[in-house]
């Protein structure tokens, strides 16, 4: 990380909102929404940030609202946000293009490159990428893995964080899953698209790929010059989540709630670190680049 004492992000996020409260306070609750995402997935980083030399290039895949990308830029990285932003009218929309305003105004826009992961051509730049709840949304997960792959400097690593569907909870909406997608959507398909937790459930709902930790393991076996690993430890941290991020806790149901806070309080949500990362709902992977990335 560089030298000195970098502006923290939360010091970020509150001029953001400030803008917000000024321009466009019926966009508040969803700004707060992301702006959660953004302290967690900084967090989520940290360790692997403070490895990296100062003006290290960073590639964000699937930058979303924009605001972590943003706010590695005022750390003094050289960020590559990977993100479709073609201008829409929608309130995501809306709200990205005024976190990108309050960017400009600082000086801390990344680079933004304007397309999915699918299609990324690039070789050899990034000293590290990363990405939050990304994974189960891509179209082809093998394709991104690869393509991320080949964007790393040897030696650099993909770190990410996804829900495992072979443990039968989807956390979007918080239900359980029953074998199969198609299956799922059967049966509780009514529960799904009237979901009121999300503005688009029939998009969210769609746009889930039903990654796998067994699936991972399958498709980066076919690439040369990567290895990869999971940390078994994130459940813990998400499950502990719930006792400090109160937007995050309020998606999940008051019963799971209530019992997962209990399971902090007792602080019985540590044996959940033993359980392999193939068993556990949540994966934290990361795919290092120690070769030349080629599919076999």
């Amino acid at each position: 990380m560089p030298d000195g004492h970098p502006p923290t992000i939360d010091l970020w996020l509150a001029e953001v909102r400030l803008l917000f409260v000024d321009v466009a306070p019926a966009l508040l609750s969803l700004f707060d929404s992301y702006a959660a995402e953004a302290a967690f997935g900084r967090r989520y980083i940290a360790a692997d940030l403070e490895r990296l030399v100062p003006g290290a290039r960073i590639l964000e895949v699937g930058a979303g609202s924009l605001l972590l990308s943003c706010q590695l830029m005022r750390e003094g990285f050289a960020v590559t946000a990977l993100e479709p932003v073609s201008v829409g009218f929608s309130h995501f929309d809306e709200m990205r293009r005024l976190v990108l305003e309050k960017a400009r105004a600082l000086a801390c826009c990344p680079e933004i490159i304007d397309q999915a992961a699918e299609v990324l051509a690039v070789d050899q730049r990034f000293d590290y990428a990363f990405s939050v709840n990304v994974m189960e949304h891509v179209d082809d997960v093998a394709l991104v893995l690869k393509n991320v792959g080949r964007s790393m400097r040897v030696g650099a690593s993909y770190r990410f964080t996804c829900p495992n569907y072979l443990f039968p909870y989807e956390p979007h909406f918080d239900i359980p899953t029953l074998f199969s997608k198609r299956l799922t959507e059967r049966l509780l398909g009514e529960k799904i698209f009237a979901s009121s937790r999300m503005g688009d459930p029939a998009g969210t709902w769609q746009s889930l790929n039903w990654i796998t930790v067994p699936q991972l393991k399958r498709y980066v076996r076919r690439l040369t010059g990567l290895r990869l690993t999971f940390n078994r430890s994130m459940l813990v941290s998400t499950l502990a989540r719930v006792a400090s991020d109160p937007d995050f806790a309020g998606r999940r149901s008051p019963a799971l709630r209530r019992l997962l806070m209990m399971m902090v309080r007792w602080r019985m949500h540590h044996l959940f670190g033993g359980i392999p990362a193939a068993l556990q709902p949540i994966m934290d992977c990361r795919l290092e680049k120690i070769g030349e990335c080629q599919e076999i």
